[in-house]
């Protein structure tokens, strides 16, 4: 069985991060290690929230888990509460990243044009530095512009020349593999682009979209891709699988009466992972 570890935090309340990656990579049969960056009574889109930072137990932990010889086939990572933090996941790629594998940066840390609250402004510079040890990465447009230190700007984002030139760039950064959230070119469609730099190769994928916003989305995304890639499949079968999957979670609840509007009912839709994993070894 294959054997990932995933480093973000717990909202204990509100789908997202942690609560999300855990059951979905083990859907796809894959053994999931953790490291929790943080505690959250509930994720940051609520008014309050408390927080408890756990900076301190990441170096600990991956001390003692080389100590007993550990090793992964991949290092996914999600929300980062800190600058140290980003640094201490750094030092982790390098205490298990021997056996070359594969690293796949959420860099979650902004949306619709802001950072994420608690963030100061220098902190996309810093998640740089992982990004650029990445071998593929998932960011939203927001993300991708701060990365690249350019101005948001959602009316540029409908234009396919504009994206394929933003995944180009986002690879010169160092990652050679970069799938590319929450594009559309038009009202009733939305997905994501993904780029192999070594095969220059472009892909667009497109369901049908909602008017409204449902959140944990990215999360859920971002672990699709990661159990697809992690059990061999291609990047443009990881971005096709996860555009689908992430519609079907977002069906799911909106036919739900009670349906919550901190996250998607995805518990509902992981009968349909195995399918994605037919007929591989």
């Amino acid at each position: 069985m294959k054997r990932i570890v995933t480093i973000q935090d717990i909202s204990c309340i509100g789908k997202c991060s942690l609560t999300v990656a855990l059951p979905i990579i083990s859907a796809f049969e894959i053994e999931t290690a953790v490291i929790p960056t943080a505690v959250l009574s509930q994720h940051t889109a609520f008014e309050n929230f408390s927080f408890k930072d756990l900076t301190d137990e990441i170096p600990l932990i991956s001390a003692e888990w080389k100590r007993s010889g550990m090793k992964f086939d991949a290092i996914y990572t999600g929300y980062m509460g800190s600058v140290h933090q980003i640094d201490l996941v750094s030092d982790l790629f390098d205490d298990f990243g021997s056996d070359s594998p594969l690293i796949i940066v959420d860099p979650a840390m902004a949306d619709n044009g802001r950072l994420y609250t608690g963030f100061p402004d220098d902190f996309a510079d810093s998640m740089l530095n992982l990004v650029k040890r990445a071998d593929v990465i998932v960011p939203n447009l927001t993300e991708a512009a701060l990365l690249l230190h350019e101005p948001y700007s959602p009316g540029e984002y409908d234009n396919k020349d504009r994206i394929l030139k933003m995944l180009k760039k986002l690879s010169e950064l160092g990652c050679k593999k970069v799938i590319l959230t929450g594009i559309s070119f038009g009202d009733d469609k939305l997905g994501a682009a993904a780029y192999d730099a070594d095969k220059k190769d472009f892909y667009f994928y497109f369901n049908d979209r909602y008017p409204q916003n449902f959140h944990g989305t990215g999360d859920v995304f971002a672990s699709v891709v990661t159990g697809c890639l992690v059990r061999g499949l291609t990047l443009k079968e990881a971005t096709k699988n996860a555009v689908d999957f992430v519609k079907l979670c977002i069906d799911c609840t909106s036919k739900d009466p009670d349906a919550r509007w901190y996250g998607v009912n995805f518990e509902q839709a992981l009968k349909e992972i195995p399918s994605y994993i037919s007929g591989l070894s």
